[in-house]
């Protein structure tokens, strides 16, 4: 197989060449490592590279059957494995000795795991830029932001070293480096996929895994082999449609009411660009059949503040406990260097929250959830931005200061439209749609009521096919 048949295909796509013995996996794998090559010293998607892909189950009819992949650097523990978290501090801790489920799900269904990709320290940021393993570039121009915390994985498939990679979402992370690296992004509904044995309940609810993609097909084949809530699970998984999320891109979405909503706090500037791709994905969906118009969100102004405050008070709780946790792990705290700035402050902030304010918190989330469901009344979609603007300049988001309330309102003044799925536990998908006038990726955000992920994986495959998404100057000049 060469490089530009490598480039051409999505992960379904490899597969079935593997399948009918086209090509084998064992060339496939071949070409991914020449794009790792060419690729990863000029991006730094990868900062883990196995000297072999990790095992997986040898099956021809597994739905991604020889076809390369890779693991962010945290969540999706791999046995054997360490997992950093981009943080000098965790790289301390021993590799797990058991596969997360959803590790194991991904080896059930064929994948091949390279490696692992880079993320912000611990997630903690919208740009993937940690000290520990610097930071990672844009393949659609070297300069600038690949998003966060799934960037190092965005990266990596934009650039076309997998098709498809594992990616987690706590406040945008899965859809935040979709937008700004001109990918799919699909944050499922709460409870649909696993998290443990490692986990229980990250960030009470807020955080979700899957992964990032070029093609809608892969998304859905990804959620099909992903779905369905583990042992012990703390939220039961929406019903899955019948024949899997793949088999349901055969049909077209039906006729769908879709709103439209831009509302945003005043410290947010949304950029012409992300203005122009509301308007043409309107028209878009318009000419495939359904009734777009524009409508508010039966919430108050100033609740358009929870999704900060809920994520705020949850960073900071969690990383407190975390780092009591990692002490009695590890027999001491961070030293000097080993955390980064904005990490050490937000377990600080932890340290002092009250009981009162954190179920405080929880309950604020809990009732901005009950109020925005009132949307589905009226519409079945609702479309977004993505972000504010295209991806900015690397340095945009610097980490060396100790004002998380700060932090985190930079970043969800950058993605204003993410977090309240997270809050909501509703899926949310990003599709690319247009390019910025300096050639940068500008996508749409699409999300819906809880359990109809399927929806809307109908829906971006009507625009995709209406409308191809483009893909990467360094893939396009492979």
């Amino acid at each position: 197989m060469n490089r530009a048949d490598y480039l051409s295909l999505d992960g379904v796509g490899l597969a079935g060449l593997i399948r009918r013995r086209d090509v084998s996996a064992d060339e496939v794998l071949n070409a991914a490592r020449e794009v790792i090559a060419s690729a990863n010293p000029q991006i730094n998607a990868i900062v883990e590279l196995f000297a072999e892909p990790a095992d997986f189950v040898v099956d021809e009819a597994a739905p991604f059957h020889g076809v390369p992949f890779l693991l962010k650097d945290i969540g999706g523990a791999l046995k054997g494995v360490s997992t950093t978290g981009a943080s000098r501090y965790l790289a301390h801790l021993p590799p797990p000795d058991v596969d997360d489920e959803l590790t194991a799900r991904f080896k059930a269904a064929g994948l091949r795991i390279l490696g692992k990709t880079n993320l912000p320290e611990l997630g903690f940021n919208v740009t993937t830029e940690p000290d520990m393993f610097g930071p990672s570039r844009n393949p659609w121009n070297l300069a600038h932001s690949t998003g966060g915390s799934s960037g190092g994985s965005a990266a990596a498939v934009a650039a076309g070293i997998v098709p498809l990679a594992h990616a987690t979402d706590g406040a945008g992370s899965i859809r935040i480096p979709a937008a700004a690296c001109g990918l799919v992004g699909l944050k499922p509904s709460r409870g649909a996929l696993p998290q443990g044995p490692a986990h229980a309940d990250i960030y009470a609810g807020l955080v979700s895994e899957g992964v990032v993609s070029r093609s809608v097909r892969d998304s859905a084949a990804a959620l099909d082999i992903m779905y369905g809530a583990d042992v012990g699970a703390p939220y039961a998984a929406p019903m899955a449609p019948s024949g899997g999320f793949l088999q349901a891109l055969d049909r077209p979405a039906p006729p769908l009411r879709i709103g439209i909503n831009h509302q945003h706090l005043s410290d947010v500037t949304l950029s012409p660009e992300a203005l122009q791709a509301l308007e043409l994905t309107a028209s878009l969906l318009t000419d495939l059949g359904h009734h777009v118009a524009p409508i508010a969100l039966p919430i108050r102004e100033d609740d358009l503040h929870v999704p900060r405050k809920v994520y705020l008070a949850q960073v900071c709780a969690q990383a407190a406990a975390d780092a009591a946790e990692l002490k009695a792990l590890l027999g001491r705290g961070p030293r000097t260097g080993e955390m980064e700035m904005i990490n050490l402050a937000a377990a600080e902030a932890g340290r002092h929250l009250t009981v009162a304010d954190y179920v405080a918190s929880i309950r604020l989330g809990q009732n901005f959830a009950r109020q925005m469901a009132l949307l589905w009344d009226d519409v079945d979609v609702l479309l977004t931005p993505a972000l504010a603007g295209p991806p900015p300049k690397l340095g945009a988001f610097s980490t060396d200061h100790d004002d998380v309330t700060e932090h985190v309102a930079r970043m969800l003044r950058f993605s204003p439209f993410t977090a309240t799925y997270n809050v909501t536990g509703e899926p949310a998908i990003v599709v690319p749609i247009m390019q910025s006038m300096d050639g940068l990726p500008v996508g749409i955000q699409l999300a819906a009521p809880l359990g109809g992920d399927a929806t809307l994986l109908q829906l971006a495959h009507d625009m995709e096919v209406a409308w191809p998404f483009a893909r990467s100057p360094m893939m396009a000049q492979s």
